[in-house]
């Protein structure tokens, strides 16, 4: 009888990721920006892992290229902290989720994986997806061409993240030879890096507010979530070990049920028609392809 174990390990990481919002929104309201927030958690998550595995840091210094992998990892951590804190939860979770479909563009040009017609099925299902989500009711009927009338820049900064979520998986694959905790550490500092350089940078043209004196309300709530990433990330580990590629795929779509079923419920949000139907070709089409790789590991 298989343990229910990884399984349970993985819906608690897609827990702490489909809730993730709601600390971000509290310490945004406290005067902490979520750049700053992902800097500064990130920094403590980084010096636990140091802590507990020294010899990560003097992995990761012999592979250079584990500097991009860093990049593509912040860049796609502070695009979706961001988004979930000033966006609508369940849009930003719905575009973020477009990464399957970026990985087969991706895949293609990186990896030299030419899709399949099944591929590019699953990849206009998930853009049409998109569209319902993103473009106004009504924009073709009365011939205004303002296709991107509805985009916000928390929308923008989904997709963004989502794509470059789909280019750090990729990055993995290629860099699959390299020990898993200097990947960890990579991405860990890559995540506090992104997050400093993006809040400084926005700090200096009034984008984002400079970081605030140290308050118990956000600091609390800061040091909790890192905590609970850490812990995610070990759930993540622990469970995509032990599990068929394809079924932690599947697994890992609860993230979006979990984030739009706490949105609707704590902050009021509400699921348009357009929204569901949308999200319900994205996250098909994300199944979609969690299922055929799981047969293509089967065969």
């Amino acid at each position: 009888m298989h343990s229910p174990l990884p399984v349970l390990a993985l819906l608690f990481n897609t827990l702490v990721w489909g809730l993730a919002w709601w600390p971000f929104r509290a310490m945004h309201e406290a005067g902490l920006h979520p750049l700053w927030a992902t800097a500064l958690m990130y920094a403590l998550v980084l010096a636990g892992l140091v802590a507990l595995r020294p010899a990560s840091l003097r992995q990761a210094l012999q592979y250079p290229v584990l500097i991009l992998l860093g990049a593509c990892a912040g860049s796609n951590n502070i695009a979706f902290n961001w988004a979930v804190t000033i966006g609508d939860v369940v849009r930003v979770v719905l575009l973020f989720y477009l990464m399957p479909a970026w990985s087969v563009l991706l895949a293609w040009k990186i990896l030299g994986e030419r899709p399949t017609p099944a591929a590019l099925t699953r990849l206009l299902l998930a853009f049409g997806g998109v569209a319902l989500v993103l473009v106004p009711e009504g924009t073709f009927s009365g011939g205004s061409p303002g296709l991107l009338r509805g985009l916000s820049l928390a929308d923008g900064l989904a997709l963004f993240g989502g794509f470059t979520f789909a280019l750090t998986n990729v990055l993995l694959r290629r860099l699959q030879a390299v020990p898993a905790q200097a990947r960890m550490l990579a991405m860990f500092s890559g995540c506090m890096a992104m997050g400093l350089a993006s809040a400084f940078a926005g700090s200096s043209v009034g984008l984002v507010p400079p970081m605030p004196a140290p308050q118990a309300g956000w600091m609390l709530i800061a040091a909790g979530l890192a905590v609970l990433l850490m812990l995610g990330n070990w759930a993540l580990q622990f469970g995509a070990a032990r599990l068929p590629a394809g079924v932690t795929a599947v697994v890992m779509l609860a993230e979006v049920v979990f984030a739009s079923a706490s949105s609707v419920l704590i902050a009021g949000e509400v699921l348009t028609p357009r929204t569901l139907l949308g999200g319900a070709c994205i996250i098909a089409a994300a199944l979609l392809s969690a299922l055929a790789h799981a047969r293509r590991r089967g065969a």
